[in-house]
């Protein structure tokens, strides 16, 4: 077993602001840290340092044990890479360099076969089973082989952006669980995961004998597998870092008991520094008509000076507030209508009917078709009107399907993307998005669009480009858009896959002042709570209504 130890980090952002301030905590053998805190703390940007992506301004980090790093950004790969790019990528050094030069070494045999190059080759190969290549591809078969029930050799050259975001995170979970590094850093390892996934996950993390540190915002997660919690907390200084001992379950309260303490301790200090003014004041007078008092006077204000060096005692961190406005407006009866919609490779047929101000929740597997239909709706359905054309300006990719689906009147779809994909937000800063608007949302002033920002807690990020946003502060700003659209049918993908507790907290009450209809793709089972209805897509292929959320759905059964 391995640990990590980090000391004194500080680092600060490009515009000289502090971001994180002395960091230092310990991850200790075999333990279960989960780091948590509000949406662009710095959390990810701290893995990235303890990875070494980033160099910290000041500290250290130590650790011992290998690390293996399960990054943000799996689950949302959407480039050219392959399966075997994604396994490699948390493949320890030595594997990832023996197989960029067997790579090399294989195109240059396509392109010349003198004995130079085959002698090359031979010694790529050569290396590459040295370094335990080959015990890395047998171990990769079991990975594939269970997370996506496809042998290695079968799906070694199949291109990640086909796979569902949950397929993409079960398999890199699963190497790392089953490799060779002996701490863990995994960067929200529950987004994508369905609930069985998540159950699975549970387990493993209990069963492991691995460090793990990882970041989640998932409270039943946290309750069953953290024994220790890190909290990056907000300050007008750097943010800081608090650990809690206990779990999950005792954690609350703790944090409540803490800011306690912080409001007796500044009390306290705030009505010392009065008595030593006034001390000090009272001598000043005195000494102004007694001499014999000069020294009392001197010795007062050494007293007042030593206090207000040493300062006050911490300053209770600041507690971010979003508040949520989604407005919406009336529409028909039926906000959506499905005759026999076939989802093409996926789902059977299937009838549904939605009506306004409806509250829906759509559950299944991951690869199951859920958001291919929420797609479908948002591109107005089958045949479109003009009023039921896709709200902002990010093209959404057409979805192919028999039968027919319809939207109501003045249904206007809002469409929330689970990989936060938006080309046209790329470069270009929050205020700017705001200040220009588009197609189907005005633009506004510079006070106005700050005023919309603030209560999202996005205002100190107002410059900065969307695409350099935390994964939570790109899903706040997502629904703030969506706010601003006129969306009558809100579409959610994974809404709370990225969103802290209190922004997560802040979206549901929304949803409910909301004046319309919702569809969401959830896996989060506090979340689900607050629905209506439940569309389940079944293991066999069949979509079906429950009263009741339904989180025992296998994979669908299908050639893969």
């Amino acid at each position: 077993m391995g640990h990590v130890e980090v000391a004194g980090i500080g680092f600060e952002l490009p515009d000289g602001r502090v971001l994180l301030d002395d960091i230092t905590f310990r991850v200790g053998d075999g333990a279960k840290v989960a780091l948590v805190g509000a949406n662009g703390s710095g959390k990810t940007t701290l893995t990235r340092i303890i990875a070494g992506d980033l160099k910290a301004h000041s500290g250290s980090i130590a650790r011992s044990g290998g690390l293996g790093v399960m990054r943000q950004f799996v689950g949302s790969v959407r480039d050219e890479s392959t399966v075997r790019d994604l396994l490699l990528g948390v493949a320890p050094e030595r594997i990832q360099t023996a197989a960029r030069k067997l790579d090399e070494a294989e195109l240059a045999m396509m392109e010349a076969d003198d004995e130079k190059t085959q002698l090359r080759y031979a010694q790529a190969v050569s290396d590459w089973g040295e370094v335990g290549g080959y015990d890395a591809e047998v171990l990769w078969d079991v990975c594939t082989t269970a997370a996506l029930g496809i042998p290695f050799d079968n799906c070694r050259w199949r291109e990640v952006k086909t796979l569902s975001g949950g397929e993409q995170k079960r398999l890199v979970l699963e190497a790392l669980l089953r490799g060779p590094d002996e701490v863990l850093m995994l960067d929200e390892p529950d987004n994508y995961l369905d609930v069985p996934a998540k159950r699975w996950l549970e387990e493993q993390l209990n069963a492991t004998q691995k460090t793990v540190l990882y970041i989640s915002h998932d409270r039943e997660l946290l309750a069953n597998t953290a024994t220790r919690i890190v909290t990056v907390e907000l300050g007008a200084a750097g943010n800081t870092i608090w650990t809690h001992g206990g779990g999950f379950k005792t954690y609350h309260e703790a944090r409540a008991h803490r800011f306690e303490r912080f409001e007796e301790l500044r009390r306290r200090w705030d009505e010392e520094h009065a008595k030593l003014k006034a001390l000090v004041l009272m001598y000043k007078q005195k000494a102004a008509y007694n001499d014999g008092l000069a020294s009392r006077y001197k010795a007062a204000q050494t007293r007042l000076r030593k206090f207000e060096e040493i300062g006050p005692p911490q300053a209770i961190p600041r507690e971010q507030k979003v508040s949520m406005r989604l407005t919406g407006g009336r529409t028909g009866k039926r906000a959506v209508v499905c005759t026999g919609v076939e989802l093409t490779g996926l789902m059977k047929p299937f009838d549904l009917e939605v009506w306004y101000g409806e509250r829906v929740a759509v559950l299944g597997s991951n690869g199951s078709g859920k958001s291919h239909f929420l797609r479908l709706l948002a591109n107005g359905g089958t045949d479109p009107d003009i009023e039921h054309q896709p709200i902002g300006e990010v093209p959404i990719p057409p979805v192919a399907h028999t039968g027919n689906a319809k939207l109501g009147a003045r249904v206007r779809p809002g469409w929330f993307a689970q990989t936060h994909e938006h080309p046209e937000l790329v470069g270009r800063t929050l205020l700017e998005i705001l200040h220009r608007g588009d197609d189907h949302r005005e633009g506004m002033g510079r006070e106005l669009a700050s005023r919309k920002l603030d209560r999202y807690e996005l205002a100190h990020a107002a410059e900065q480009t969307f695409d350099s946003l935390s994964g939570g502060q790109q899903a706040r700003f997502q629904i703030l858009l969506l706010e601003l659209s006129g969306a009558t049918l809100l579409l959610l993908d994974e809404p709370t896959d990225n969103l802290d507790v209190e922004s997560a907290e802040a979206l549901e009450e929304g949803l409910d002042s909301f004046d319309g209809t919702v569809l969401a793709v959830t896996h989060d089972r506090w979340f689900s709570r607050g629905f209506d209805r439940y569309l389940v897509f079944g293991s066999d292929g069949s979509v079906y209504e429950s009263p009741d959320p339904v989180w025992d759905e296998g994979r669908v059964e299908r050639a893969r």
